[in-house]
């Protein structure tokens, strides 16, 4: 599967996951696709990939989210309905059976993978996951004014797959941390559970490395590109993953600082 995603390995315990950033699809369901190119760009996370460190190990999905969600259950991964894709038809037919299965053949690769990555990691103690993630603030339309910034912060941190479980300083430093980086002619916003609380992705972590695994989910307002024409700052995104690269390791000095 190692067209479905990527795989990069170096030292730290950090691991950097940017499993919306692919916009391929497999040739077997490329012809079955009602959406266009833009329209799936457009609910995918482009650039993210760019956005993760270059220490420890980095993920990054070559398909798009509309050949499978990497970031939902095995049973949800696949798109079937409207309700399930952001109100939008995915399909000009339903999936055949064989077409679904290799659909989670790739979801059962990638967390088979991410298996192998990470128990060396908690064999040598605490690491820090951060799941990267962007999210749309101009649906009304490119010439439409921007949603509310009180309700849309710059950067969300979801938490809700270790609420409860010991990480409340861990957390209070990656906020800020991040929120102290100065990105164009100003500090980062970043808030909590604000937009989003994690997905999947992050409560399997957890379920697997309970004791070691602290997961963050971290979701980027689309303001370092044009999200109805892909056009991407890169001066921007390059600042962004210079911030996040400070915030992670900050954190992750917090997680194993005398342990």
């Amino acid at each position: 599967m190692e067209e479905a995603f990527v795989v990069e390995v170096a030292p730290g315990q950090i691991v950097w996951t940017a499993v919306h950033a692919g916009h391929e699809l497999r040739a077997g369901v490329a012809d079955v696709v009602a959406l266009d190119p833009s329209t799936r760009l457009r609910e995918e996370d482009p650039y993210t990939d760019r956005l993760l460190g270059d220490d420890g190990i980095c993920v990054v999905a070559r398909r798009s989210r509309f050949e499978v969600d990497l970031n939902r259950p095995r049973e949800e991964a696949v798109y079937r309905t409207p309700e399930e894709a952001f109100g939008l038809d995915v399909w000009k037919r339903d999936l055949q059976p064989d077409e679904l299965e290799e659909s989670w053949r790739v979801h059962d690769a990638f967390y088979s993978c991410l298996s192998a990555q990470l128990d060396p990691l908690a064999a040598n103690g605490r690491f820090l996951v951060l799941d990267v993630h962007s999210y749309n603030h101009r649906r009304g339309g490119r010439d439409e004014p921007p949603e509310p910034a009180e309700d849309n912060p710059e950067v969300n941190v979801g938490t809700a797959a270790i609420e409860g479980r010991g990480w409340e300083r861990a957390v209070a430093t990656f906020v800020e941390t991040l929120s102290d980086q100065q990105v164009g002619d100003h500090r980062l916003d970043v808030r909590v559970n604000v937009r989003f609380r994690g997905g999947y992705l992050c409560r399997w972590v957890v379920e697997h490395y309970p004791e070691t695994a602290c997961p963050l989910a971290i979701e980027f307002k689309k303001v370092f590109m044009d999200e109805w024409t892909g056009e991407c700052d890169v001066a921007h995104v390059s600042e962004l993953r210079r911030a996040l690269g400070v915030a992670g390791r900050v954190t992750l000095a917090e997680l194993t600082d005398g342990v």
